[in-house]
């Protein structure tokens, strides 16, 4: 987007366009039960547990979010997953066996902070070209230690509260550096200073008046939770102003 007008980029005289770029890191841990819990057949989310929400400085890092009880997109997914369960046959009886078991386990999933590095990035990659000759997009994306050690204390929690529940088998997913997402934020940030941020309170781009940018982007912190609402409220709140903007006549 570099023109005469802008040339380091639409809306990007800040030059964070495409920084602080962050996830929801999400630790998984499985168990299996002795009765079937069908969860599956429910809502995605039955169970939320909220009470590591708060970052604690006995810890010794930064970070705080909740756990949800849930049982993923059912036995078909399970299927595709690579190695759900740990010793679970790829193909043949085996596999069949033990997706006929599927409704008696249940996946606690954690989401918690990711704090925002202006070293995780989306930019254009020169080097990489589609058959048009445009670039390529490249993210650089590094969790911060923090991130991932409380992940690893979330998916503590998980064990412990299967556990307690009475599960036969209970196993993790490896905490490991982020290689996928569901929810992309932070790389134009809401701000009152336009040397620091690319929209402003409104979501309204500092260095274009009539250019809003009402997605999750604009989020200067991740959050503890998901944050699809949160982004959906911020889009509402948006729009509002939008229309009282057009109505004076401003855009």
């Amino acid at each position: 987007s570099e023109s005469s007008r802008h040339p380091d980029g639409l809306a990007n005289s800040s030059g964070f366009v495409g920084k602080n770029l962050m996830f929801n890191y999400n630790p998984a841990t499985w168990a299996r039960f002795s009765e079937p819990l069908n969860e599956h057949k429910s809502v995605v989310a039955t169970r939320v547990v909220m009470d590591f929400y708060e970052s604690d400085p006995r810890r010794a890092f930064y970070g705080g979010g909740g756990l949800d009880a849930r049982a993923t997109f059912g036995p078909l997914f399970w299927a595709v997953l690579d190695n759900p369960m740990p010793g679970m046959p790829a193909w043949g009886p085996g596999l069949k066996e033990q997706l006929a078991k599927y409704r008696f386990t249940m996946q606690v999933l954690g989401h918690g902070t990711s704090l925002p590095r202006e070293e995780n990035s989306i930019t254009l990659d020169e080097n990489l070209v589609d058959a048009w000759g445009r670039p390529g997009i490249r993210v650089t994306y590094d969790d911060h230690p923090d991130d991932l050690a409380f992940a690893a204390f979330l998916q503590d929690r998980s064990v412990e509260i299967m556990e307690a529940a009475g599960a036969e088998r209970v196993w993790r997913v490896p905490i490991a550096p982020s290689t996928i997402a569901a929810h992309l934020l932070g790389t134009c940030r809401m701000g009152d200073d336009p040397d620091t941020s690319v929209v402003d309170r409104y979501h309204r781009a500092h260095d274009v008046p009539n250019l809003f940018i009402c997605d999750g982007s604009s989020m200067v912190t991740s959050g503890r939770g998901q944050p699809t609402m949160t982004i959906q409220a911020l889009a509402f709140r948006a729009a509002d102003h939008i229309t009282e903007f057009a109505r004076r006549g401003e855009i």
